[in-house]
């Protein structure tokens, strides 16, 4: 919410009044949201977190915590999601807790898992929110926005619609820049095991490609699975009705 504060003024300052009604909205949601999160009601009255005595969290398959809300004015690059999972905001709020508890060394929380980064460059940026926050408020760049100006290279390119049927441009975070200070960074508080470091044989594949020819009526499914991502694409659908994730759903099945 301070972030958001934040912006708005900013945006004051600079005369952006479009910018400042969204951000009013965003600040609505988010106050919403914590509401929704800090609810008693849902929860049981016998011992808050701070009264259990844990000093210390490990953290298995931390890849499943990667959906934590951050606040971002970037509104027009694909992959830069503001999706927040319970889960991941009710761990982070532990970290915090922990991270005050030992101070400057962040220390406190251990992460473990085989795919740190899988979909996004921001999930880069989540790693480090979780367990080296104080590093990046002394570095100044706490705030995503900030940080992605620093670490990501955006690019516009032309790439294959949803539907498979034509071409759109898309603006995305392709690659990371100022790879030395942010492996730097990274290496503070991460252990990597490269492959080939744990000595487990591999079992040996075989991989054969079979080739069907599509009948007329996958032809005819596929293309009305092309309208319909299109209608989406545009707005004309009510996402309690038809969205992507439907689409790509019978996509798999027909395929």
């Amino acid at each position: 919410i301070y972030e958001i504060e934040d912006s708005i003024r900013e945006s004051r300052k600079e005369g952006e009044y479009f910018t400042i009604k969204s951000l009013e909205r965003t600040k609505k949601n988010r106050e919403v949201v914590l509401k929704r999160l800090l609810n008693d009601d849902k929860k049981d009255k016998v011992l808050d977190f701070e009264d259990l005595g844990v000093d210390y969290l490990f953290v298995d398959e931390s890849d499943t915590y990667k959906n934590l809300y951050f606040f971002t004015k970037i509104n027009n690059i694909a992959g830069v999601s503001s999706a927040a999972s319970m889960r991941a905001s009710d761990l982070k709020l532990k970290c915090e807790y922990l991270n005050e508890i030992y101070g400057e060394k962040d220390q406190g929380v251990v992460f473990a898992t085989g795919t740190p980064l899988s979909n996004s460059l921001c999930e880069m940026y989540t790693l480090q929110r979780y367990l080296n926050q104080n590093m990046l408020v002394k570095l100044g760049i706490q705030h995503f926005d900030s940080w992605a100006a620093t670490f990501a290279e955006k690019k516009t390119i032309l790439e294959l619609a949803p539907s498979g049927q034509g071409y759109r441009t898309r603006t995305r975070f392709v690659k990371f820049k100022n790879l030395p200070e942010l492996m730097t960074l990274y290496s503070s508080f991460a252990d990597l095991l490269p492959e080939g470091t744990i000595k487990v044989p591999k079992p040996e594949v075989e991989k054969c490609t079979i080739t069907l020819k599509a009948n007329e009526m996958v032809i005819e499914q596929t293309k009305q699975i092309a309208k319909r991502a299109d209608r989406i694409y545009e707005g004309h659908v009510d996402p309690r009705i038809d969205n992507m994730l439907k689409i790509t759903t019978d996509g798999k099945k027909l395929a």
